[in-house]
């Protein structure tokens, strides 16, 4: 039995290895790197990492580990055993430390405080990636292009518009996508769930990001101001637009008479001229117009012939 915690062995050899683990000496050295290790097995397991050893291999799909337990842990995905379970919600785990962070959520545990922010995290891992905000690191770079991501799973992403990967399809209609959660939310469509729910006038939308711009004509806010004029706006692509009024650029250009506008809106309604398409209609004289401002200027001056 260890003296120090009192977990009990089956022999001398495994109690003497235990006992390493509350020592602070570290005797095994890395020959390649130099970091150092508690025990001789630890090391053992390190040096794979220069080698390139994997010597436990998944009789299914022939995947390579360095370790034996993280074999282990993935031949539960081809046999469906999940051995943790969360006492308080019942969901289960492939592995015991995935359900320990779980089970911070009933908690409400956050043990990885950010040092710069006092910001708090259930993983150390999101704290890691958390702290890239402050020092500006951005170590996954794509080999494309040069962009950098705070995240490798951000890079892998962003990958996929050089690829053109689309590994996520919808089953009902084909349509695929990069990202996993743009599935998610297009998904809705068909559904027609709307999960995320207006506070105020109960209006509900398919993404929480509607939903937060929706908030904006409750509350006023108006969070994206123009450096130029001052003026502000609730979205920011309305903002975006506005820009283009200072700017003296013009992207946008008529493929029959060559004039350019600012916005491709105002193109749009342009093309109408050489179309002659006029798809607004007076419902009381059958008057057309090109434009629905100029529809609702005429319709008033129906009312003021009628009040």
């Amino acid at each position: 039995m260890c003296d120090v915690c009192n977990k009990s062995f089956h022999d001398k050899c495994a109690l003497k290895l235990h006992v390493g683990i509350h020592s602070e000496e570290r005797l095994y050295s890395c020959d390649v790197c130099g970091k150092l290790f508690k025990l001789k097995g630890d090391l053992k397991v390190h040096q794979r990492i220069h080698t390139g050893d994997l010597p436990y291999a998944c009789l299914e799909c022939n995947k390579s580990f360095r370790q034996s337990g993280n074999l282990k842990v993935h031949q539960r995905r081809h046999t469906g055993e999940r051995p943790y379970i969360c006492g308080i919600c019942n969901k289960s785990f492939t592995r015991r430390d995935h359900l320990k962070m779980h089970q911070r959520i009933h908690t409400g545990d956050l043990p990885y405080a950010c040092v710069e922010c006092n910001k708090s995290f259930r993983r150390s891992g999101q704290l890691k990636v958390h702290q890239r905000r402050h020092s500006g690191e951005h170590p996954y770079a794509c080999l494309e292009c040069n962009k950098s991501f705070r995240q490798s799973g951000q890079l892998k992403v962003h990958q996929s518009i050089h690829s053109g990967d689309r590994p996520h399809a919808c089953l009902e209609c084909n349509k695929s996508f990069r990202q996993s959660g743009h599935l998610k939310r297009h998904q809705h469509i068909h559904s027609g769930e709307r999960p995320y729910s207006c506070g105020i006038c109960n209006k509900s939308f398919t993404e929480q990001g509607n939903l937060q711009k929706h908030q904006r004509v409750h509350d006023g806010e108006r969070p994206y101001s123009c450096d130029v004029c001052g003026k502000s706006f609730k979205l920011q692509q309305h903002l975006k637009s506005h820009l283009l009024i200072h700017s003296e650029e013009r992207h946008y250009t008529c493929g029959l008479c060559s004039k350019s506008f600012r916005q491709p809106a105002t193109l749009k309604v342009h093309q109408r001229t050489h179309t002659e398409g006029q798809p607004y209609t007076c419902d009381i004289c059958n008057k057309l117009f090109t434009l629905k401002s100029a529809l609702k200027r005429h319709v008033l001056l129906h009312c003021k012939q009628h009040p």
